[in-house]
């Protein structure tokens, strides 16, 4: 059986294909030297930032309760009014007072004249000495209870301990009050004590740093309008307890409220800031991050970059102020660090620190 034709020609001209195609070369293998972008940390002064949400005390509120029962006869104040030292805030019927001092200054009057009598008689040799010392026994206890009513007749006026603002009056003219009650509150906001939680680790840092003098420190307040208050605070006191459950402890800051601006009970945001000397500061984004730790690639004399480990002591914008386990000698990776592995070969630009902190636009990858 013969071929036909048209397969003969297929099949030549498949041939003619096949050996006419040439064989390709082995591919030669060239090393990739990466070219990517490095600087250096800088070591200069940095001011770090911490904020703390913060409840505004006053240094003085106190509740101003009633010392005795009774009617209450005249109140001269009007809530939110401001009132100096010893103003009179509230005046109890002092009716049943008053005649219990008439009573006790006439039981006085009456030892007195005892008193004298038998002083009297004494001299005369008609008594004791004994007799002398009874009689002055009962003019001093009839003094004592005088005393003591005059006492309980000035507990019927309500006065201020100390300049303040009043609050709401719980109480109004005529009610009748009972021993105890509470009248109104008293605020004193010439000094507010503004309260924040502060880490331990923090508080570990702010002890270190005032022991050594390491820095000023300024203490900021910022109000829930998001404006700055006009004055600068400074820490009052520190609680003697953490709060196990938080990890926290109780920071106070003193702020001067001359202008009567900030009230007790407000909210706002504490800034803490801090000149931290000599400090090291690279870029964010010349960093990354492997299961909670941070990492920087260093680039040897060799040009063999190898993976270093950092730990972050503050966190600015688009900075870090770290460890001092790099010097300001050493070169980081700045751009390109996901085309690279821990020790691979790199050819590279490099960037002085300076200009790179002052174009920072970015944030670490």
């Amino acid at each position: 059986m013969r071929t036909p034709r048209s397969i003969v020609a297929f099949v030549a001209a498949t041939c003619f294909i096949v050996s006419g195609c040439e064989k390709p070369e082995a591919e030669e293998h060239h090393e990739e030297h990466h070219r990517i972008i490095v600087t250096s940390p800088k070591v200069e002064d940095v001011t770090t930032t911490q904020l703390y949400v913060c409840q505004i005390h006053s240094c003085r509120h106190i509740e101003v309760c009633a010392l005795d029962g009774g009617y209450l006869e005249k109140i001269p104040v009007n809530e939110g009014q401001s009132v100096n030292q010893g103003d009179l805030m509230f005046k109890i019927l002092p009716t049943i007072y008053k005649a219990k001092l008439d009573s006790e200054l006439a039981e006085a009057d009456l030892a007195r004249i005892e008193y004298e009598n038998t002083k009297k008689l004494f001299e005369d040799k008609v008594v004791s000495d004994k007799e002398v010392a009874l009689a002055k026994a009962k003019l001093d206890k009839a003094l004592a209870n005088a005393q003591l009513a005059q006492a309980e007749l000035d507990f019927t006026d309500v006065r201020a301990p100390f300049p303040g603002i009043i609050d709401r009056l719980h109480h109004q003219q005529g009610s009748l009050i009972e021993d105890g009650d509470m009248l109104t509150t008293l605020s004193d906001n010439s000094t507010m004590w503004v309260y924040f939680n502060v880490p331990e680790a923090r508080y570990l840092e702010y002890k270190t740093a005032t022991k050594e003098n390491a820095g000023d420190l300024h203490i900021e307040l910022m109000l829930a309008n998001g404006k700055q208050f006009n004055q600068h605070g400074k820490i009052g006191a520190i609680e003697a307890d953490f709060n196990n459950e938080t990890g926290n402890i109780a920071f106070r800051a003193d702020f001067p409220n001359p202008e009567g601006l900030l009230r007790h009970g407000q909210t706002g945001t504490v800034v803490i800031k801090q000149v931290e000397e000599n400090a090291v500061v690279i870029p964010q984004r010349a960093t990354f991050e492997i299961l909670a730790k941070r990492y920087v690639f260093v680039v040897e004399d060799d040009n063999i970059v190898h993976q270093h480990e950092i730990k972050v002591e503050h966190e600015m914008e688009d900075i870090f102020v770290i460890d001092s386990t790099l010097k300001a000698s050493d070169k980081i990776v700045l751009e390109g660090i996901r085309q690279i592995r821990d020790g691979d070969e790199v050819e590279y630009e490099f960037s002085e620190p300076e200009v790179v902190l002052a174009n920072l636009k970015y944030r670490a990858e």
